[in-house]
């Protein structure tokens, strides 16, 4: 049985939030991808959007669990945050891959035919059609166009763990974490 993912589950620090992530299911309108790929940012790490403190830009990453925070990289591809811990803190976990597992021919159309479909942050919010408008929805409304949903597959047991990609500081953190294979 698919439902949201119960609020409860995020309201932890971002690197034990992470990998409860894996195997949980995006929703976005015709489309749904696993999670196969995750990495956390905290407050106190210079690499997220947070560090600063809030701005209008990343006011959502200080929302209840469970709010959408979505930024353009490179001034080009939108990425998709979960918010997570507790309100005010600025935490959240990058979905940075998802396995299609509906609409796999739509997300292949919104992607102009190159696969992989949504090995990358960028390409996942391209495929499942998430883009700045969605930024502050609530991911555990089921009325909410892009959802994170639970259908009891369990996250990995021993997830593959490394450092997180794509950031120029606090690059030796182990922070990302990916379903094995």
């Amino acid at each position: 049985m698919i439902r949201p993912v119960e609020r409860e589950l995020l309201v932890a620090p971002a690197p034990v939030v992470a990998p409860r992530l894996l195997n949980k299911l995006l929703v976005s309108g015709d489309t749904i991808g696993r999670i196969v790929e995750v990495e956390a940012y905290t407050p106190d790490d210079p690499a997220s959007h947070s560090y600063r403190g809030q701005t209008p830009r990343t006011a959502p990453m200080f929302e209840q669990a469970g709010t959408l925070y979505c930024y353009l990289s490179y001034g080009i591809h939108v990425c998709a945050n979960v918010v997570v811990d507790g309100d005010g803190v600025g935490a959240a976990v990058l979905v940075r891959a998802v396995e299609p597992v509906v609409g796999y021919d739509v997300m292949l159309r919104r992607r102009g035919g190159r696969q992989p479909v949504a090995n990358g942050p960028g390409k996942l919010c391209q495929a499942l059609a998430i883009d700045l408008g969605h930024n502050g929805l609530d991911l555990l409304d089921a009325s909410s166009a892009v959802m994170l949903n639970d259908d009891g597959i369990d996250p990995p047991q021993s997830p593959t763990i490394g450092p997180r990609i794509g950031i120029s500081v606090a690059v030796d953190v182990p922070w990302r974490w990916r379903v094995p294979g």
